[in-house]
C-alpha cells in the first residue's frame, strides 16, 4: 500500500501521480556502499519511498566520514556503515524494507547480490569495483547508474540501460590505481558527494517512472567551483557510432575534427602538436604513423610543461572521448579552447580513412 499521506507531494505530480508512486513502492535497488554517495543515494531512495532497498558495505563509520556522510553520526563511529544505513532508513520510513550485507562486493558474490533487482547504484570510490558493477550488470540485464566524485568535481551517468552503453565504452583501460587518488588522499568538498548522489537518485526514479531523458550514453560533469555543468555524449548503438559532443559554455568550447579532414588538413600543411592520451596498452597495439606525443589522459599535468600554449594541439583516444575529458582539462589549465583540436572519430576513424597510416 502506498503511504498517501507521506507521499503526497509525489502523487500531487501529474507525471508520477498514485500509479507511479505505486511503481516506486515495488522497485528494487541495490546501493554499493554506504560512505558519500551512498548516504545521499539511500537518504533520498528511502524518502522517495522506494520498494526495497539493498545496501552493500564492509567499512566501518569514521570521525572523518561525517563531514559528508550524512546518514551517519557520532553516536554510530565505530560501527558497520550497513548497520548504521538500516537504523537511519528505519527511523526514517519503517515502510521501506532494507537488506544490508556487510561485505565487501567481489566477483565470487556480485551476481547473487545484483540478482533480483532493478537498478544497481555506484556509491563507491574504487574503480576495479565498478569495471565489476559493469561486468555483472550486463550479464544480468540490469542498468546501473555511475557516480564519481573528486575535490570539487563529480560525474554521473546510466550505463547498460535499454541496450545502451557501458562503463567500459567510456573508460575501456582502468588507470593504474595509484594515479586515482581516494577522498582520503585528495579531500572533497563535503556537499558535492550530496549533489552527486542526489543526481544519482534522480536518474532512479526517472528510469522507474519512465519520466525524462536518462543519462544512458551521457556523460554528466559538474564543477562546483564554478557552478557549470557539462554534458559529454558517448558510446555504440549496435554498430553504429554515437556522435561525441560537448554541451558546454561558449567560452570552453573547443574543435571538432574527424579524420578526414584533419589528414586533408594536414596534407596542405596544417602542424598541429598531436597528442595519444590512449594507454600505453593501447599504444602498444596500434598507434597513428605520426609525431605523436603519446600522453594517457590521467597523467595529463605532469605534460603541461611540454604541451604548447601558442599552437593548435590535436589530441585523440580510441574513439573520441577520452580526448574530450583530456581536452577539458586543458582548458581548465589556462589553454584556449580555439586552438585545441578533438579527433572526433578517434584512431578508429583514422584506420578507416589511412589504415596504411597505422602501425
Amino acid at each position: 500500500m502506498v503511504d498517501i499521506n507521506r507521499h503526497s507531494r509525489h502523487i500531487l505530480l501529474p507525471q508520477v501521480g498514485v500509479e507511479g508512486q505505486v511503481k516506486i513502492s515495488k522497485s528494487r535497488v541495490l546501493c554499493v556502499g554506504a560512505g558519500g554517495l551512498g548516504s545521499p543515494v539511500i537518504q533520498y531512495l528511502a524518502a522517495a519511498g522506494i520498494g526495497h532497498l539493498t545496501v552493500v558495505d564492509d567499512d566501518v563509520v569514521d570521525i572523518s566520514n561525517l563531514q559528508r556522510q550524512v546518514i551517519h553520526n557520532t553516536s554510530e563511529i565505530g560501527s558497520l556503515k550497513s548497520k548504521s544505513a538500516k537504523k537511519y532508513v528505519n527511523n526514517l520510513d519503517p515502510g521501506v524494507s532494507i537488506t544490508t550485507h556487510c561485505v565487501r562486493l567481489e566477483s565470487s558474490n556480485a551476481k547473487q547480490l545484483f540478482d533480483n533487482h532493478d537498478i544497481i547504484i555506484d556509491g563507491t570510490d574504487n574503480i576495479p569495483t565498478r569495471y565489476l558493477i559493469d561486468k555483472t550488470c550486463m550479464e544480468l540485464g540490469i542498468p546501473w547508474i555511475y557516480g564519481s566524485v573528486y575535490r570539487f568535481e563529480g560525474q554521473v551517468s546510466v550505463f547498460n540501460y535499454n541496450g545502451g552503453p557501458r562503463y567500459i565504452d567510456l573508460f575501456p583501460d582502468a588507470p593504474p590505481e595509484h594515479l586515482i587518488p581516494s577522498c582520503s588522499e585528495a579531500g572533497v568538498m563535503g556537499v558535492l558527494p550530496g549533489l552527486i548522489g542526489c543526481l544519482q537518485v534522480n536518474e532512479a526514479l526517472k528510469m522507474i517512472l519512465n519520466l525524462g531523458n536518462v543519462l544512458s550514453g551521457k556523460l554528466l560533469i559538474y564543477d562546483s567551483l564554478k557552478s557549470e555543468q557539462k554534458i559529454l555524449k558517448f558510446g555504440n548503438q549496435g554498430n553504429e557510432q554515437v556522435e561525441v559532443q560537448v554541451a558546454a559554455p561558449p567560452e570552453t568550447m573547443f574543435q571538432q575534427i574527424a579524420s578526414s579532414l584533419a589528414i586533408d588538413k594536414m596534407k596542405e600543411g596544417w602542424s598541429p602538436y598531436f597528442i595519444d592520451v590512449r594507454s600505453e596498452q593501447e599504444n602498444n597495439q596500434a598507434k597513428i604513423s605520426l609525431t605523436v606525443d603519446f600522453c594517457p589522459h590521467t597523467e595529463l599535468n605532469s605534460a603541461l610543461d611540454r604541451i604548447p600554449k601558442d599552437s593548435d594541439v590535436l589530441v585523440h583516444c580510441r574513439s573520441g572521448m577520452r580526448s574530450q575529458l583530456a581536452i577539458m582539462y586543458l582548458i581548465e589549465s589556462g589553454y584556449d579552447g580555439s586552438r585545441l583540436y578533438n579527433l572526433s572519430d578517434g584512431i578508429i576513424g583514422w584506420a578507416e580513412v589511412d589504415p596504411e597510416g597505422i602501425i
